[in-house]
Parts: structure tokens; sequence; C-alpha cells
């Protein structure tokens, strides 16, 4: 059965600040690895239509070791809707010789103004079996708390 995996952070910043933090290549490589990882693009195309490949690489994998080697996780990631300053959707494609790991996640970045802010909302659908309900909460936690660091230091 198909899990879905949800997320969400309040920034104190208006909605294109943290629009233009989830659409930026050195913002995302600045914030979106979790905690313990680093972030390289081999490609990045952010467009509607476009992608990118993204290698996450563990400082250390004793404890969590990589989808794609043993220190790393490398996905392919379509970009099949944007609309500005309120949603990115893409589709997630890990590389793994692993099948727990294959099917196609579909990641939604929502960003919402509210009353203090900006909410910001991921929701991870199709998430592959492979992928640890409380490894991937620990996981989106994290980056979003990278997020808000990034944006309000």
């Amino acid at each position: 059965m198909a899990r879905t995996d949800r997320a969400s952070l309040l920034l104190h910043l208006g909605g294109h600040e943290v629009f233009t933090a989830l659409t930026t290549r050195d913002a995302l490589l600045a914030w979106l690895p979790p905690t313990g990882m680093r972030g390289a693009f081999e490609r990045f195309d952010m467009r509607e239509g476009g992608s990118y490949r993204l290698v996450l690489t563990y400082d250390d994998a004793t404890e969590s070791p990589g989808k794609t080697s043993a220190d790393a996780d490398v996905s392919e990631v379509r970009v099949t809707r944007i609309v500005a300053d309120e949603l990115v959707v893409q589709e997630v494609d890990f590389e793994s010789d692993d099948p727990a790991f294959h099917g196609t996640m579909r990641m939604e970045w929502r960003v919402r103004p509210v009353d203090d802010g900006t909410e910001v909302e991921l929701t991870a659908r199709n998430v592959p079996e492979g992928v640890r309900a409380r490894d991937h909460a620990q996981g989106l936690t994290s980056s979003l708390a990278n997020l808000a660091a990034y944006l309000e230091p």
C-alpha cells in the first residue's frame, strides 16, 4: 500500500521569498540536504517540464546506508507543475538496485500565506516501501528546519 508522508513549517517571511528558496539551485543546495548529508546537482533545470539529478552524500553512512551506494542517494526529479509563489510538484525516482526503493514518489511543496507569515507544507505521496517512515519524517523535518535557518538566520 502506498504511503503518504507530510511535514509543514511556519516561516515569518513573505511567500515570494520562501518560494524562491524552493526553486533556486544555490538555495536548495544550502537547505535541502538533511542534517548529516551534503548535496550536489549533476543537472538542474527548475521549470515546469524540467528536471534535475540530485546526489545526496552521507557524512557518515554507518547508521543509514545509502539507497544508490554505500554513502549516497541519487534521485532523478521531474518538475511536473509550478505555480509561482504557491506550488511546486515533482516526481522523484531513486536510483537503486533494491526494488524496495523503486517507484515514483510525488512531492508537493505548497506555500500559503497565513496571519504570521508563510506556511510551507510538503506532501510526499507513494513513498517507496524502502524509505522507513521514521527516517523520512526525520529527513523532512530536518530539511524544513534547514530552510528556516537559511531564510531566518
